[in-house]
C-alpha cells in the first residue's frame, strides 16, 4: 500500500508539470513530446549506479530508436529516484549499438524493435554484450509483422536460443512490486482509436531469452508500449492506470537487471 501511494504521488507531481507547462503555451495539454527547449540538469554528467541508457540502432527511418526520447525517459528516471534508492542520474544515455559504449551500462532500452535492422557485426556486440551479464528491455512493436522484422535481428543475435513466455511466478515479476495481474499498456496511437493494441497485436506478450543460469537476459515487451506510459505520465488524457503498470514494470525490470 506504502509503494502504491508513493507511485500515487509521483504521478500526481508530473501532473501538476503538465499544467504548468499547458498554462504557458496558453493551451489545453494533448498527446505532444516535448515542445519547450530542454534545459539540462546541473547533475547531468553525475557517475550514478544506473542510468537510462538507449539503444541508436539502424532502421529503415533512421529516427525509430528516438521515439519517444527524451522525454519518456527523463520522466521515466524521476520516478526511478523517487520509487526506488538506486542512485540514479537525471538525464539519459544514448548508446550507439556501433561501439563498445554499450558495455558500460548495465540495462539498455530499445523501442520499437519491430523496425530494427541490425548488421552482423552489431548482432555479435549486443549478443555478447548480453552474455556478459548485460540486459536488453525493448518495447514498443506491435502484430505479426513487426514481430518478424524484430526476429530477424535478434534470432542473429541469437539462433541458439528459444524465446519462452514469462510466467506470473517468474522473479522478474517480483524483485519491487508483485506484478501478478498485468494488462496491455497502450500507446496513444491507439488510445485515439478507443482501442488498447496497434495492428494484430490484441494480446500483450511477455517474453524473454534467458541465459544458461535461467537470468533473463532480454526482456520483450510485445503488443504494448511501456514508453507512451512514461512519456505521457504528465498528461491528464492517459489513464492513470496504464502509466502506474509502465512504471512498476519498468522499475522492476531496473532492479532485476541490478541483483541478476
Amino acid at each position: 500500500m506504502r509503494l502504491r501511494i508513493t507511485l500515487s504521488a509521483v504521478l500526481v507531481t508530473l501532473f501538476m508539470w503538465s499544467g504548468l507547462f499547458a498554462f504557458q503555451r496558453g493551451r489545453r495539454g494533448g498527446f505532444r513530446e516535448y515542445d519547450e527547449p530542454l534545459v539540462t540538469p546541473a547533475d547531468a554528467g553525475e557517475k550514478t549506479e544506473w542510468a537510462f541508457a538507449r539503444l541508436k540502432y539502424p532502421s529503415p527511418r533512421y529516427w525509430n530508436w528516438t521515439t519517444d526520447y527524451p522525454k519518456a525517459d527523463r520522466q521515466f528516471v524521476q520516478g526511478v529516484r523517487r520509487l526506488t534508492r538506486l542512485h540514479t542520474r537525471s538525464v539519459e544515455q544514448v548508446v550507439d549499438v556501433d561501439t563498445d559504449e554499450i558495455y558500460n551500462w548495465p540495462w539498455v532500452y530499445a523501442v520499437e524493435v519491430g523496425r530494427w535492422d541490425l548488421t552482423d557485426p552489431q548482432c555479435q556486440r549486443v549478443r555478447d554484450y548480453l552474455l556478459r551479464g548485460g540486459f536488453l528491455m525493448v518495447d514498443d512493436f506491435h502484430g505479426t509483422q513487426e514481430w518478424e522484422v524484430f526476429m530477424a535481428s535478434m534470432s542473429r543475435i541469437f539462433p541458439d536460443r528459444p524465446i519462452v513466455e514469462l510466467e506470473n511466478k517468474d522473479q522478474i515479476f517480483h524483485v519491487l512490486y508483485d506484478l501478478d495481474e498485468r494488462f496491455q499498456v497502450p500507446g496513444t496511437a491507439a488510445l485515439y482509436r478507443g482501442l488498447t493494441y496497434e495492428k494484430d497485436g490484441v494480446s500483450p506478450r511477455w517474453r524473454a531469452i534467458m541465459d544458461d543460469k535461467g537470468r533473463v537476459m532480454v526482456a520483450i515487451c510485445h503488443n504494448m508500449d511501456l514508453g507512451d506510459s512514461w512519456e505521457h505520465a504528465d498528461n491528464p488524457r492517459y489513464p492513470e492506470k496504464y502509466t502506474s503498470l509502465g512504471y512498476r514494470i519498468g522499475i522492476n525490470y531496473i532492479i532485476y537487471s541490478m541483483t541478476h
